[in-house]
């Protein structure tokens, strides 16, 4: 019977894979990260993201929250404010594993909407325009263990849905899961991965072509697209970590790995297949209480506009963090490294955790 299914749900999942509804950049909202000592150091925390955060790198790093409850949150802004992107965090620690609960939110407010701006004859009508939202949302529900109490094997495991709004014109709803794992070998390094949309994560899409298309002189304008269901390919980051002590008081983090798409992209090694690019991040750690932290990510191959030559192109990042008891601040700032762009965006985290306020 399971066989069965199995071979069942593999048919359907290669059926939809014909129909050309796969995405590359599907739901990238989530690719963002949160946390800003995350971000700082490029993502570079596959194995080392050992708090509330941990959910949106690898959910396996909940384990390290060892007592009581965390809360966390965390505001940006893009491109001069335009996208507003936010994050709100919980987790929680049972009996045989830290349970954790995360909302998402990536949105562009006050889009002008011009559809209804000429009507059936040609005629334009300015007082026809109108403002609108998209926004990206997502609720994820996370579960580390250790397998078998095995203190060197900690997984995680998200359980997300997804909702996506384009004003009056489109809604989505999607779900999917991501599965991680650390490794903790004796030496003191540390080995993880995480696999995004493990089982592919689907979008179901539903057009509101009357608010959408516009009919001008005969002839329709912004049709409704044929595809109404699409689907997130898996993605993969891994990576290596170990902790340094220089002194009693100041030690240095670092980690390095990749990532993996599997699609072609602008990444340096791009096949059809997949694309890998890789990452690093460092953090330098004062008496437990002050943070430095410096990043490099997002390597890709891309043609200059002006003399049309290739080149590569990075994403760099940076940021503070000063803790005080259960209390920490973050900041990051990062640059969008499209095309050596100089869009950089700010971040800040807050987090509380209750459990190091108690232990003090």
């Amino acid at each position: 019977m399971m066989k069965k299914y199995l071979l069942l749900a593999f048919s359907l999942l290669f059926g939809l894979s014909q129909s050309q509804i796969i995405r590359k950049y599907s739901n990238e909202f989530l690719n963002i990260g949160a946390g800003a000592r995350g971000l700082a150091m490029g993502g570079a925390v596959i194995t080392n993201q050992d708090d509330v955060y941990a959910p949106m790198w690898n959910p396996a790093g909940l384990m390290s929250v060892e007592r009581d409850w965390q809360g966390a949150a965390m505001h940006a802004e893009y491109f001069e404010s335009i996208a507003k992107y936010d994050y709100l965090a919980y987790a929680k620690v049972l009996e045989e594993g830290v349970f954790g609960v995360s909302v998402v939110r990536l949105g562009v407010d006050n889009i002008l909407n011009t559809t209804q701006m000429i009507d059936s004859e040609g005629n334009i009508d300015y007082d026809k325009i109108t403002k609108f939202s998209q926004s990206d949302y997502a609720a994820i529900l996370s579960y580390a263990f250790r397998p078998g109490g095995n203190p060197k094997l900690d997984v995680g495991v998200n359980a997300k849905i997804v909702y996506r709004n384009v004003g009056k014109f489109a809604n989505g709803y999607g779900f999917g899961f991501d599965v991680g794992a650390i490794y903790k070998a004796d030496n003191g390094w540390k080995f993880g991965g995480m696999v995004r949309d493990i089982t592919t994560t689907v979008n179901f899409w539903s057009i509101n072509q009357k608010e959408l298309s516009t009919v001008v002189n005969g002839e329709e304008f912004n049709p409704a697209p044929k595809d109404k269901l699409e689907l997130t390919m898996p993605k993969l980051n891994v990576g290596a970590s170990k902790l340094f002590e220089i002194n009693s008081s100041v030690y240095v983090l670092p980690e390095a790995g990749i990532n993996v798409d599997f699609a072609k992209t602008a990444s340096l090694i791009s096949t059809d297949f997949a694309s890998i690019s890789p990452y690093a991040g460092a953090e330098l750690g004062y008496q437990k209480m002050i943070f430095v932290r410096l990043g490099i990510n997002r390597f890709q191959s891309i043609t200059d506009i002006e003399d049309l030559k290739r080149k590569v192109s990075f994403q760099p990042s940076a940021g503070l963090g000063i803790r005080y008891r259960g209390l920490t601040l973050d900041y990051a700032i990062t640059n969008s490294g499209i095309g050596g762009s100089n869009f950089y965006s700010n971040f800040f985290s807050l987090k509380l955790d209750m459990g190091a306020f108690r232990n003090d």
